[in-house]
């Protein structure tokens, strides 16, 4: 799905404009982003969570080469399924 594709989606399931539907998701991420850079966890229960994860830094290989590489430390976004997510997507088979 584009992000074109969800605005149209979300603005006709909520009975608002484009525009609307845009800001506010819009605004969601925004606060996904501001909430990370702070290293808090973003809850929705039923839905999931993102949370920070660390990698520290490290030594890697240049495949083309062999010589070693100094990798620096970084942090990545993690999502997290919910239970019930998880169950919606994959529901149980009826015997």
């Amino acid at each position: 799905m584009t992000k074109a594709e969800l605005i149209d989606a979300v603005a006709t399931k909520s009975g608002v404009s484009k525009a609307d539907a845009e800001r506010t998701i819009g605004a969601f991420f925004d606060q996904v982003v501001a909430s990370a850079k702070k290293d808090d966890k973003i809850a929705w229960p039923g839905f999931g969570s993102f949370s920070v994860s660390k990698r520290a830094a490290r030594v890697g290989r240049n495949p083309q080469t062999g010589e070693p590489v100094k990798i620096k430390a970084s942090k990545n976004v993690k999502f997290t399924a919910s239970s019930t997510l998880k169950a919606a997507l994959n529901p149980a088979k009826k015997k």
